[in-house]
């Protein structure tokens, strides 16, 4: 069986799979839960001052596709809303219990460094492994000048960060927010700060939808509704490129990046750590199935790594990234074309209306006795894949690349005017 163990910034685990701070790491009781199930770990959910934030009722909107529910998931719920007491001491029994696991604790308090050397020292006493500072939260807490409000601006993130790693033992993770143009600018500050880690992406600002009876987006609280953070499968398209962008980044070569974001079952994960993480956080998918889905993570992903001939993360871990470039790296001189397993088909007419509609008028149709026949017109195709998207029945389109005659990119392009002949 392949080795799932981790090291991650110093921290050790059993495996990858750790849950994301959120309602599933609120408390004790469920911290211990998802351990005895087969978690690596927990980031437990986001600590604050006291007194604590009020939490709403209701919370969580969430996004269905043909039949298929929370394939996006949006909440407004703040951090923790239990005293800091509390959650300390029920954080300093679990981690007696469970030495093994990795334990991370969650924190955001106000901007100001006096906040945080006060709160630093009470998390480190219960033998916490690391903490992961919350510069991502979309709602709630950034009008209160934390959470993105503060992951937002490099000079923040670098600030908060440097007054941590001053002030604590700990080994300091920072959660980046997507909501910004470029991911590098703040992942650069926080390594600029001293951060051992980060981790990404925290939710998106989203309105998941409008209640049209109650003219209000969704969820509605009391009549109104406001914008929340955007989670599950839906997201992991963005996770994975911003990601990508840390991990091939040279200035940030080398720090142990968390991924998260719609992380769902051991494709997903084996995907996040091939892009450049080193453990995986998940939330959505926990919350959605419950916390025995880590077996099956656990399990398919081990399979699928021996399959490979990957024995341990380390093999695995950033093996895409090179791979991973920009547009101008591709090579303009390959091209596939489309083909349709005839026996496979069952005339269903997709892929032609969706090329002649909307591509390259590259599928024939023709009309015979008993079915109707579509055909790859080769001169007329681009290569574009849209048929095979649109085709219903698996591996019924493939794309068949042709023999390529040397390389040509963009920078060396007869219409790039820069372009400077070989």
């Amino acid at each position: 069986m392949a080795d799932l163990r981790t090291v991650f910034a110093g921290i050790k685990s059993p495996n990858p799979f750790w849950l994301a701070s959120a309602p599933p790491t609120d408390k004790e009781y469920n911290v211990r839960r998802a351990f005895q199930a087969g978690w690596g770990g927990v980031v437990w959910k986001t600590l604050g001052e006291d007194p604590p934030v009020v939490n709403l009722s209701s919370r969580y909107g969430a996004l269905g596709f043909e039949g298929r529910r929370l394939i996006g998931l949006n909440n407004i719920e703040l951090i923790s809303d239990r005293p800091l007491a509390t959650n300390i001491a029920e954080i300093k029994r679990v981690k007696r219990e469970f030495p093994d696991r990795a334990l991370i604790v969650s924190l955001m308090v106000p901007c100001e460094e006096d906040k945080w050397k006060a709160i630093l020292p009470i998390v480190e006493e219960t033998g916490a492994d690391g903490i992961e500072l919350n510069f991502g939260c979309p709602h709630g807490m950034s009008e209160r000048n934390m959470g993105a409000a503060v992951g937002q601006v490099p000079e923040y993130v670098e600030m908060v960060t440097r007054w941590c790693k001053q002030n604590t033992r700990m080994p300091v993770i920072v959660k980046l927010t997507p909501n910004v143009t470029n991911i590098l600018m703040p992942a650069r500050a926080a390594r600029a700060g001293g951060a051992d880690a980060v981790s990404l992406i925290n939710t998106i600002q989203s309105v998941i939808g409008v209640d049209l009876d109650a003219m209000a987006p969704m969820p509605v609280v009391g009549g109104k509704g406001t914008h929340g953070g955007y989670c599950g499968p839906a997201v992991k398209p963005i996770a994975l490129r911003m990601i990508g962008e840390i991990a091939r980044d040279p200035i940030m070569a080398g720090i142990p990046i968390s991924g998260i974001g719609g992380i769902s079952n051991w494709r997903d994960s084996a995907e996040f750590l091939a892009m450049g993480s080193g453990s995986l956080q998940v939330c959505t998918a926990a919350m959605h199935y419950g916390f025995r889905i880590v077996e099956d993570m656990i399990d398919g992903l081990s399979n699928w790594m021996d399959q490979k001939g990957y024995e341990r993360l380390e093999d695995l871990t950033g093996r895409a990234v090179s791979q991973f470039v920009p547009w101008n790296q591709l090579n303009m001189k390959f091209k596939t074309l489309a083909n349709i397993d005839q026996d496979a088909c069952v005339g269903c007419g997709l892929c032609y209306i969706a090329c002649e509609d909307t591509s390259h008028q590259a599928i024939s149709k023709k009309n015979t006795s008993d079915r109707r026949h579509y055909e790859v017109i080769e001169e007329e195709c681009v290569g574009c894949n849209l048929c095979a998207h649109v085709c219903p029945v698996d591996d019924c389109i493939t794309m068949v690349p042709q023999p390529v005659d040397g390389e040509l990119t963009w920078p060396h392009h007869p219409s790039n005017p820069n372009c400077i002949p070989a």
